[in-house]
C-alpha cells in the first residue's frame, strides 16, 4: 500500500485522492478505504525513515 501512495503522490493527487484509490489489504478493515489521515501518516512516516536513512549515510 505504501508503494503505491507514493506513486499516487508523484502524480500531484490529493491525500483524499489517494485514500480513496487505496484498498487495505490485510486486518479487520481488509477491503475497506484508508482514511487520509493515515495516508498522511503512512507518508510521513516514510518520509522521516528517509530522511534519517540520509543523514546516516553521509
Amino acid at each position: 500500500m505504501l508503494s503505491m501512495a507514493l506513486h499516487l503522490r508523484e502524480q500531484n493527487l490529493s491525500l483524499r485522492d489517494i485514500a480513496a484509490r487505496l484498498v487495505i489489504t490485510r486486518g479487520e478493515k481488509k477491503g475497506r478505504h484508508p482514511s487520509p489521515a493515515t495516508v498522511l501518516r503512512m507518508l510521513r512516516d516514510h518520509d522521516d525513515q528517509a530522511a534519517a536513512a540520509a543523514q546516516a549515510a553521509s
